[in-house]
């Protein structure tokens, strides 16, 4: 092949000049870029220090694009400041979030500010209270500041159930708001009495509170003990059968010395021995406020002596006392004797079922002759002989007070009976209205007797084992319609008007107390038993209401 100068191939001597044009392309490029980066170095530095420099004019000449050597390239970065725009004086200012977006119409840029916890300051005015206070508002504790006070104590009532780990009874909230609230055999235990004592602590409206047997113990009576500390409206209790104790009746008397509102407590049934006794003893002479007072059927015995009566003798609240069923023998009955005759408030006493027998009724007499307050007297069951009677019935001779006396089912024959009814009869200032020997076998000598006292004493009843049928409740044989067709007969009554004084509504039916009380406003001859008989045969249905068109077709026939 033919070779040029120095023997080289013409193709590669093409490929040499080719890679020279090429490497003096890249020397002119490298050029031009050192020239215009050293030209704005060069005007920076002319601008005066704390000036920005300002950028040169644009020609036109000048293209979109910035061209480096005929090769278009993005424009060089600006300079930067040496601190952001959000920073002063070394201190980074904190920004809003913010997005900007551009509307593809109108080319333009809007701001939008993203939702914050806070509402703005421009628009702080057109949020309601109630908007903010929904979203939490601006103060932690607002939540317990929206919480409205529940008067009725359920809220409370939930709340203390959960905490003591019971299950809310559904009577109990269904009734807060009634005056009386009767919960016997719920089987609260302490644990039950603890909630309801959180809850009623601040209740308003309950007036009378019957816990009767629901085991509440001793601990459960420090619940409800403490809560009559603080209410003030509760004025009837009723803790008997809950097995209340010693320490219950710790609780208990505490309570007495503190509460001004209770007037009735009944704590029957609850093992009271002769220790809880002398507990409330103490707390029933300082007690002002109490009225009645029931400790029967528990477990008060001889020790009590002095201190029961004297409680009964410093009382000056107590009208009404309650200790039948007790285990009062000897001292203590003699005791409670004395501290009547020294009373001056008490009004009703029931000692039955104890053991006064003789040497406690001749106690009894003496405090009678003194005592001119008590009008009910009970001491049936009392074994009390014919002798205890007649020594009884020396204090009713001078009595004037007395109403009502019980000496049923003792074992004084009938001349224990003749004795005191001999009594009243040389007594002409005495009182006594109703006289209780049930039980007990009268024989003709005190038939006479009471025959002759009745005229003195006209409205005098004396129950006895041969009269006890006349103080039972009657029970009629006749047929109550026929009784009603009779009124009707002889007042001339049309069937008709005696239907139009009933059925004012004129929609053919009533009630049965409506009807029970049209009855009575009619002066129909029926007593209770021949009404109720009336009324079951008239409510076939079972409904609670009598149709009318059934009462017609009965009295037409």
């Amino acid at each position: 092949m033919p070779s040029g100068e120095g023997g080289k191939v013409p193709f590669e001597e093409e490929e040499e000049e080719e890679e020279e044009e090429e490497k003096e392309k890249k020397k002119k490029k490298e050029a031009m870029v050192l020239n215009d980066n050293s030209s704005k170095e060069g005007s920076e530095g002319e601008a005066e220090p704390g000036e920005e420099a300002v950028p040169p004019e644009s020609t036109s000449e000048d293209t979109s694009p910035h061209q480096l050597g005929g090769i278009s390239s993005k424009p060089p970065s600006r300079p930067r400041n040496s601190y952001s725009r959000g920073s002063v004086d070394f201190k980074t200012v904190a920004r809003l979030q913010t997005s900007f977006r551009v509307k593809e119409d109108n080319q333009e840029t809007c701001k939008e500010i993203f939702p914050s916890d806070k509402p703005s300051v421009e628009s702080f005015e057109e949020i309601s209270d109630d908007d903010v206070l929904s979203e939490g508002g601006f103060d932690v504790d607002t939540d317990e500041s929206l919480n409205v006070y529940d008067h009725t104590g359920k809220t409370q009532y939930k709340q203390a159930c959960e905490a003591y780990g019971v299950v809310p009874i559904s009577y109990f909230l269904r009734n807060m708001n009634c005056t009386e609230l009767v919960m016997m055999h719920y089987g609260l235990g302490p644990q039950g009495a603890k909630a309801i004592s959180v809850s009623l602590i601040t209740n308003t409206s309950v007036l009378k509170l019957n816990l009767k047997d629901n085991w509440l113990e001793a601990e459960g009576a420090r619940a409800i003990a403490e809560m009559l500390k603080d209410n003030c409206y509760i004025t009837d209790v009723d803790l008997s059968d809950n097995q209340l104790g010693v320490e219950g009746a710790r609780a208990i008397a505490s309570m007495f010395m503190e509460n001004l509102t209770l007037t009735r407590a009944i704590l029957s049934g609850n093992y009271f021995d002769d220790h809880a006794a002398v507990l409330l003893a103490e707390a029933i002479c300082i007690s002002h406020k109490l009225k009645h007072l029931d400790l029967s059927h528990n477990k008060i015995g001889n020790a009590l002596g002095e201190d029961l009566g004297n409680a009964i003798a410093e009382n000056t609240g107590i009208i009404e006392l309650d200790l039948s069923w007790n285990y009062l023998r000897g001292k203590a009955c003699i005791a409670i004797a004395e501290g009547l005759r020294e009373n001056i408030y008490l009004k009703i006493l029931d000692l039955s079922y104890n053991g006064f027998e003789n040497d406690g009724a001749k106690a009894l007499g003496t405090a009678l002759k003194v005592n001119n307050v008590l009008e009910q007297l009970n001491v049936s069951n009392n074994r009390i002989s014919p002798e205890g009677a007649v020594l009884l019935s020396i204090g009713l001779r001078s009595n004037s007070t007395l109403i009502v006396l019980n000496m049923a089912r003792n074992p004084m024959q009938s001349a224990g009976c003749y004795a005191i009814l001999k009594t009243l009869k040389e007594n002409p200032k005495s009182s006594i209205e109703s006289l209780d020997f049930s039980d007990i076998r009268i024989n003709k000598d005190f038939e006479d007797l009471f025959k002759d006292v009745q005229q003195q004493v006209p409205n005098l009843q004396v129950k006895h084992e041969k009269n006890a049928n006349q103080f039972k409740k009657p029970r009629s044989k006749a047929d109550p319609l026929s009784k009603l067709k009779e009124f009707m007969k002889q007042h001339h009554l049309q069937l008709e008007h005696f239907l139009d004084n009933f059925d004012q509504t004129e929609n053919q039916y009533i009630s049965l107390k409506d009807f029970r009380e049209g009855l009575q406003n009619a002066r129909v001859p029926l007593n209770d038993v021949e009404q109720q008989k009336l009324l079951d045969s008239l409510d076939k249905r079972d409904d609670g209401a009598i149709d009318f068109s059934d009462l017609k077709n009965l009295l037409s026939t």
